[in-house]
């Protein structure tokens, strides 16, 4: 594997529906152009109930190298972000996260504010590609994305059984109750051992792809001491059903790049390809991995250096390495 040298995000925050939203930045050491022009940026967020220092600053850092500004952000109740109660992820919501985060690109003093791509993992590629649909933005990428919270919702329970539905269910609705009583929230593990706990992403594979990517940035210490880390509010069951990205396709009309992985447990296939049918300006990629598997190895090169290469040729206009 080449070896880099690490360019490090500044922290910085903005404002999302009036709570703060942490975020790092990253600048790149060199200009990609000669022209001193300040450089594009690209907004990236990560998959459900992840905060941002769990695989994404890899990906963060080689953006970088190519000369592109990186914005990666903690959505609200996730990470360094404020907002209680804690571990809520529901996608709507954080759809709000997007926009804020965009806006707040266009205003970060030596970037580009008019020249921005969207990066999206999991959940978040469904973000960055509602983000794409609503704002003036001029690349966008989904690593795996979730395009359709229905068809998801459904592959999951095909894998583990309508039992698992109705438990999901339930404990969706035991949070809801918790949510209109001011109770503190129902929480479930995001990542877990399916029947003894009820995890909210159980298929085969979940539980170590999801402790791989959050040991990836080992100089971090409170990805040991996070004890927020594993656990979501339950009630986003009940939303997640609703939440289909795909019904926002005709409104993309960016440059999109889909990465698909051919085992993925998580990110129906079907989804995506009915969803790249509806694109006109589509590269749609596919690798024999499951849904982690990107993150990793050799498989994190080839792809770091194929979403690097897109995002610089459609927001600076250069090919090349």
């Amino acid at each position: 594997m080449a070896q880099h040298d690490t360019i490090r995000g500044e922290s910085v925050e903005f404002e999302s529906e009036g709570t703060r939203c942490a975020a790092s930045l990253y600048r790149p050491r060199e200009p990609a152009t000669t022209d001193a022009e300040n450089p594009p940026v690209v907004v990236m967020a990560n998959g459900f109930g992840l905060p941002r220092w769990c695989g994404l600053p890899a990906f963060a850092e080689r953006f970088a190298e190519r000369g592109l500004a990186v914005l990666v952000f903690d959505y609200r109740s996730i990470g360094e972000s404020d907002g209680e109660p804690r571990n809520v992820a529901l996608p709507f919501a954080q759809i709000a996260d997007w926009r804020a985060a965009v806006e707040y690109a266009r205003t970060i003093d030596g970037v580009d504010g008019n020249r921005i791509g969207v990066w999206g993992f999991s959940l978040g590629g469904g973000g960055a590609f509602v983000t794409a649909a609503r704002e003036n933005v001029d690349a966008c990428v989904g690593q795996t994305p979730i395009f359709d919270g229905g068809r998801t919702l459904l592959y999951i329970v095909r894998q583990m059984g309508p039992t698992y539905g109705l438990r999901t269910t339930a404990a969706g609705l035991r949070d809801a109750a918790r949510k209109y009583t001011r109770q503190d929230p129902y929480y479930i593990p995001i990542w877990g051992d399916y029947p003894d706990e009820l995890p909210a992403l159980p298929p085969p594979g979940s539980k170590e792809g999801h402790e791989a990517v959050v040991g990836t940035d080992a100089n971090n210490e409170e990805l040991n001491d996070n004890e927020e880390l594993n656990r979501c509010a339950a009630r986003a069951f009940l939303t997640f059903g609703r939440y289909r990205p795909i019904k926002e396709a005709t409104n993309v009309d960016c440059p999109t790049l889909v990465v698909e992985a051919t085992h993925d447990q998580i990110a129906p296939g079907s989804a995506i390809e009915a969803t790249v049918s509806r694109l006109t300006d589509v590269s749609w990629v596919s690798y024999e991995t499951d849904h982690f598997g990107a993150f990793f190895g050799d498989l994190f090169e080839e792809v770091v250096d194929r979403e690097g290469a897109f995002l610089k040729r459609h927001l600076i206009g250069l090919t090349g390495p």
